[in-house]
């Protein structure tokens, strides 16, 4: 998937969720920027996640950011990678160690456009993150990286709580707990 990959999927993108459809025109928009898929657009740009859940949809895999500070999925910058696929699922390798990853669907999972707080590289910005729905066996061993305090498959039950009501990731988690989501 490139940029006009990218962008004919996010046309056709449908949600039930009111948040995920307020940012479908300005994921759109977004492609057009030739900075889209690069750190240097200081406004926004791209990133790509692995919401990575067990095959019997039980738990999910989170990662304690280690500069946020917060339970989230995994994922990352684009670094200039169209495809978003691809980097989402370099990033859930890399952070997590995992081998076994299955891509459940080559289609977008979810959209979200969050603020990154300013740090000491860079100003206060937006990451308009497309996510991937994958799949990966609990028992295999995880590698934490240098990005993470820490990894933890969570169980749905307990997910609202570790993430602190973070909306996004309970909608995600709606997504793969519900029947009507099922994929």
């Amino acid at each position: 998937m490139n940029r006009e990959g990218l962008k004919k999927i996010l046309k056709s993108y449908r949600t039930p969720f009111e948040e995920e459809k307020n940012f479908v025109a300005e994921f759109i928009a977004l492609t057009e920027d030739p900075l889209a898929f690069q750190r240097e657009r200081k406004e926004g740009h791209f990133t790509a996640s692995a919401w990575i859940v067990n095959k019997t949809r039980t738990h999910a895999l989170l990662t304690h950011h280690r500069k946020l500070s917060r339970w989230l999925q995994l994922g990352g910058h684009a670094d200039g990678n169209e495809n978003l696929m691809e980097v989402a699922m370099t990033e859930a390798r890399e952070e997590s160690g995992l081998i076994s990853l299955k891509l459940v669907d080559s289609y977008i999972f979810d959209i979200d456009k969050h603020i990154i707080p300013a740090n000491a590289k860079d100003p206060q910005h937006y990451h308009y993150d497309v996510r991937f729905l994958i799949e990966a066996a609990m028992d295999e061993p995880l590698t934490i990286s240098k990005e993470s305090k820490d990894l933890a498959w969570v169980s749905y039950e307990t997910v609202p709580d570790v993430v602190a009501g973070n909306e996004s990731i309970l909608r995600m988690l709606e997504k793969t707990s519900k029947s009507e989501f099922v994929y």
